[in-house]
């Protein structure tokens, strides 16, 4: 009996023992499971995090490195990454561009941007009218300076309008890309980029790649801007300082005659014969398009016009030609200018401004000689 009872109390005993093992191995692994699902979850959520400051990181990359089609003005940041490879344009040429040799520059020798050549204006452009010179002989200067039509350009220069002139050259020869580093040297080192000394020679190109110029309806000539002023919706807008405008200077040491072709509308730009005050803030970047449009209605035009910028050789003129392009406006730069157009006794001159009572139209032959800068 005794046998019995003890064998009856084991098998009670081994029952409740094997039942409390199962619950455990089932807590154990709910636990188990549970752990999983969390890890898991915390695993997808830094996948998701770490995909998220990728995806930040690659949007503040293109901000830097991916340009509007028409775009012309760049950040010192842009530049940067240009020039570490790190943009889609590996086939770049950077130059600073002022007027004579590189050993003329104000800077150029002392400190330029990484790399950058020396661009000489007379390159573009020869006197005594300081029209751009004859296309294939821009072909020829700036494949001697690397430039094709496939090579984005980079240009800054202690002188924005010199810049611009060079600029404007380009996209009428065909050169796809043209940049103006806006603020130009300064707004590089004010970044905290460094710069190098010396002179750097430029590779030379062969081909060009296309016919020159690609657009000559970038440009007007003498004949062009006559047959023009007989449309009633065309503006040809001098860009030129208020002295010049009025007709008390001509603005240049070598242009004896001043005023400015009959029928033109003023334009503004700054002080002297260089100055863009009006077009460019004190920091050297270019004003807010807007504020040019602003100024430019309350000079009587707008773009609705079909407007043709001109200054004393076209300098200065092409920096609202740039501000047009790169808003997707169509414009034109007259060329030659008031030195061309002084030069020719038949055509009619206005001296002194529309709304004045001492305005006057002449023939250029009764202008007086004696209206050259001192």
């Amino acid at each position: 009996m005794k046998n019995k009872l003890f064998i009856f109390m084991m098998c009670i005993t081994l029952v409740f023992t094997f039942v409390a093992c199962a619950q455990k191995t089932e807590n154990s692994e709910k636990t188990d499971t549970k752990e999983s699902v969390e890890t898991t979850d915390n695993s997808e959520d830094t996948k998701e995090d770490t995909a998220t400051e990728e995806s930040k990181e690659e949007t503040v990359d293109e901000s830097v490195t991916k340009l509007a089609d028409k775009q012309v003005f760049v950040k010192p940041d842009f530049v940067k990454a240009l020039i570490d490879g790190k943009t889609d344009y590996d086939n770049f040429v950077v130059a600073e561009v002022t007027w004579g040799e590189a050993k003329d520059s104000p800077d150029y020798l002392k400190e330029h941007i990484p790399g950058a050549i020396h661009f000489n204006t007379d390159l573009v452009e020869e006197g005594p009218v300081w029209n751009y010179r004859a296309p294939l002989e821009i072909e020829k200067n700036i494949l001697a300076n690397g430039v094709t039509s496939d090579t984005f350009v980079l240009i800054y220069g202690p002188d924005l309008p010199g810049a611009s002139r060079v600029a404007q050259c380009m996209l009428y020869m065909g050169v796809k890309n043209v940049k103006i580093l806006d603020g130009g040297l300064n707004a590089w080192k004010n970044a905290g980029y460094e710069t190098e000394e010396g002179e750097v020679k430029p590779n030379t190109a062969e081909e060009f790649g296309v016919e020159v110029p690609a657009h000559p309806e970038y440009v007007l000539s003498l004949e062009d801007v006559q047959n023009k002023l007989k449309d009633s919706n065309f503006r040809l807008v001098s860009i030129r300082s208020e002295e010049e405008w009025k007709g008390e200077t001509s603005g240049y040491s070598y242009i004896p005659k001043a005023g400015e072709p009959k029928g033109a509308v003023w334009g503004k730009s700054g002080e002297g014969n260089s100055g863009m005050e009006y077009y460019v803030n004190d920091d050297g970047t270019v004003k807010d398009f807007a504020d040019i449009e602003a100024m430019w209605k309350e000079q009587g035009f707008d773009t609705s016009n079909e407007l043709s910028f001109y200054c004393g050789t076209g300098w200065r003129a092409a920096l609202p030609w740039l501000m047009m392009y790169e808003h997707g406006y169509d414009s034109t730069l007259f060329d030659g200018g008031w030195n061309e157009w002084q030069m020719h006794d038949e055509l009619e001159a206005q001296v002194g401004d529309p709304k004045d009572p001492n305005f006057e139209i002449l023939t250029v032959k009764d202008l007086p000689n004696d209206k050259a800068l001192k």
